[in-house]
């Protein structure tokens, strides 16, 4: 690698992702406008279906935001007030936050520290020590693009009677042997915001499933619990993924597995440069299609590190610098103790996400890969 001047290297760019496909994407929003028809229409129904058929369920219902699919989710198993659910303390705040909407509890479990998943043994240890309230559901979350050990969990989840409920929203086409995240749970959620590997251009969401009844409760909470228009059964919200963002979807989903292939590219390229140098990269569990939502390393000397990397024009970012159980407003919110959960609590000053998207030209990725070497 020999760059004479540095290039500037975001570490996401999602309007790359706009301008790889603009001509189309710019037709079907122009289709959107003419038709008159901006909320729950022809352009979701379609993408619910098309998104369906490519996870390999029944049923996909879209929603306004991957937060509200978890929310949804849960609502849909009847989560409620004082049950309990099994989540890492080492995702976005989001997975934790819908657990607290629902009125339910999170219990926070440790994470395996070499796939940044959920570790089955510390789900394990977690029912047998569980606090007061009805365990209820798991989630499970597919992180940086990683899949979990669904087997294990679902072995778990089912011999205690819980719900299993898959955080999807970093692993957009990830696979475990021949099937897609998001089609292991009972409930999936996706989140679409603008620098997921499909991301929309606002917020988005779906729940996928191959349940018949969750899919019409579903299909009512999202709207005010109707069954018939403007008359609710039960209480919902109003939680809708619009045509404009629909549309966009559809166009961007026949491309998911070509960006991915490119994400995969980048990262081995990475890997094979950095293997064995001051940080650890990411690994690969067997039998799994690792999809790089992130690309994630860890050094013990990750400030000096951000360090060189922005005087050489090359963004970074922390996912993430502090564990929910860690954060100010959850210190004494969620079920756990400091100390409970080693793996988390030993990677977080440590980790770091660089450059990683589809459309990294050969040049930026070379610049990345000169920066970390020089440094």
């Amino acid at each position: 690698m020999n760059i004479d001047r540095p290039i500037e290297v975001p570490q996401t760019d999602p309007k790359a992702g706009y301008l790889a496909h603009q001509a189309e994407i710019d037709s079907a929003i122009q289709r959107v406008l003419n038709s008159g028809w901006y909320i729950l229409g022809r352009e979701v129904e379609y993408f619910e279906q098309e998104f369906a058929a490519y996870i390999g369920v029944h049923h996909a219902i879209g929603v306004a935001n991957g937060t509200d699919a978890l929310e949804l989710s849960l609502r849909a198993c009847g989560v409620g007030s004082g049950d309990l659910v099994f989540t890492v303390s080492h995702t976005a705040v989001a997975t934790v936050a819908a657990i607290e909407l629902v009125g339910a509890i999170p219990v926070l479990v440790d994470i395996d520290p070499i796939t940044y998943t959920m570790d089955p043994n510390s789900l394990e240890a977690a029912l047998a020590r569980s606090p007061a309230g009805t365990p209820k559901a798991v989630i499970p979350v597919h992180l940086y693009g990683h899949p979990a050990n669904m087997q294990a969990i679902l072995s778990i989840s089912k011999r205690h009677g819980l719900y299993a409920i898959e955080d999807c929203a970093q692993a957009h086409g990830a696979k475990i042997g021949e099937n897609r995240v998001g089609s292991f749970g009972d409930l999936a959620a996706f989140s679409f915001y603008p620098t997921k590997n499909l991301g929309a251009f606002g917020d988005g969401g779906v729940v996928v499933t191959n349940n018949r009844d969750l899919r019409k409760k579903l299909m009512a909470l999202r709207q005010y619990g109707w069954e018939k228009r403007y008359v609710s059964s039960f209480p919902g919200i109003n939680s809708r993924l619009d045509e404009l963002q629909a549309a966009i979807l559809r166009i961007k989903l026949k491309y998911l597995d070509s960006d991915n292939a490119e994400r995969r590219k980048i990262a081995h390229t990475y890997t094979r440069y950095f293997r064995d140098r001051l940080m650890s990269c990411p690994e690969e569990s067997d039998d799994i299609s690792h999809v790089y939502h992130q690309y994630v390393v860890r050094t013990e000397d990750r400030a000096s590190l951000i360090n060189h990397l922005n005087k050489n024009l090359i963004g970074s970012a922390i996912h993430y610098p502090l564990p929910v159980h860690m954060q100010p407003a959850y210190k004494n919110g969620v079920n756990v103790m400091y100390g409970d959960l080693p793996s988390t609590e030993s990677i977080y000053m440590n980790i770091l996400s660089l450059p990683i998207y589809p459309q990294l030209s050969t040049e930026q990725i070379d610049c990345v890969v000169s920066a970390v070497l020089a440094w």
